[in-house]
């Protein structure tokens, strides 16, 4: 039995026919012919019957078609990996996402990458940062975009771009009149919204929130940061938004208002982890400069080599409240 004789096999069992069949696998009716004999001598069982003008698969002949079915589409698979090995452009790169910027960093790079890379294939996924590690570790992803810090041993890290936090608060709000740049110190006292525990947005916005003296207002963590930005609009709160969410072609909201903090301005550090031994490695710094220079430079900041950009905020901020 051969990979050959199944696919003859499976194309009879598609077109009905001998003379169509032979046609689909580019060969003679009589090879076709002769080789299905001989797979049906080698099982022991008659796989199609021969009537005038067409071929009628007997049970047998359906049970065997299923399963040789299954077992090319498994040989397509293993070349497809092979040929991409070969040839990673034109592979299939799996991305993972934190929901606070895939949404918003996306449409900014996704097109910049096809361009780029028109045979290659992104399979985006969105995941809180603990399960993307998780899936990056084992396998299931090729590539993660996270915020800085992560537990990224034996991962490789590509730094792309420091993401300022902006303050966003209802129009008719007090702290909407006040000019930009706002001091940080705005936040002393105000209840802020934040989102449920497990996104590391939370982690960062509660950290600049306890430096400045604002508390979180514990009735209420929002699931994403649009529900955040409903409840601004609502006027229940005043909550810390990341650059790239209010920035096009994210919609502006006719009822919240965002304004910029004086320096040392809060702000996220966004890098790419993947594993040193993936199949891309060669490919994915590409894809990071890419990333790099398909954010418009308004919204995001160039990196300070060797510098944490979060650590380097909050001791700041520590500072200068001292």
């Amino acid at each position: 039995m051969n990979l050959r004789d199944l696919r003859y096999l499976v194309a009879v069992a598609e077109h009905r026919h001998f003379g169509r069949a032979a046609e689909a696998c580019f060969v003679s009716q009589p090879t076709l012919s002769t080789q299905l004999k001989k797979l049906e001598r080698e099982l022991g069982v008659e796989l199609v019957e021969r009537q005038p003008g067409q071929a009628v698969l007997t049970d047998a002949g359906r049970q065997v078609v299923e399963r040789a079915q299954l077992i090319l589409a498994e040989v397509d698979t293993i070349r497809g990996i092979a040929r991409r090995a070969k040839d990673p452009e034109s592979g299939t790169v799996r991305m993972g996402l934190f929901p606070t910027l895939g949404p918003y960093l996306l449409p900014h790079v996704v097109p910049a990458i096809h361009e780029r890379f028109p045979k290659l294939e992104l399979l985006l996924v969105e995941e809180k940062t603990e399960v993307l590690l998780h899936k990056l570790r084992d396998g299931q992803l090729d590539v993660a975009v996270l915020a800085l810090p992560v537990p990224a041993e034996h991962l490789h890290e590509e730094l792309l771009f420091d993401e300022d936090f902006l303050l966003a608060v209802h129009r008719d709000h007090p702290l909407a009149a006040l000019p930009e740049p706002v001091d940080l110190g705005v936040l002393d006292d105000a209840p802020v919204l934040l989102l449920e525990e497990g996104h590391c947005l939370r982690e960062q916005a509660l950290a600049v929130c306890q430096l400045a003296g604002a508390a979180e207002r514990s009735d209420f963590r929002a699931t994403s940061l649009e529900t955040l930005r409903q409840m601004v609009a609502s006027d229940v709160g005043v909550t810390l938004l990341p650059e790239l969410a209010v920035q096009p072609p994210v919609p502006a909201s006719e009822h919240v208002r965002v304004r910029r903090f004086r320096d040392p301005v809060p702000r996220r550090r966004i890098a790419m982890f993947w594993r040193p031994t993936s199949s891309y490695r060669d490919l994915l710094p590409e894809v990071a400069q890419i990333i790099r220079t398909a954010v418009p430079s308004g919204y995001v900041h160039p990196l300070a080599p060797d510098v944490d950009a979060t650590i380097e905020t909050i001791e700041a901020i520590e500072a200068r409240t001292a």
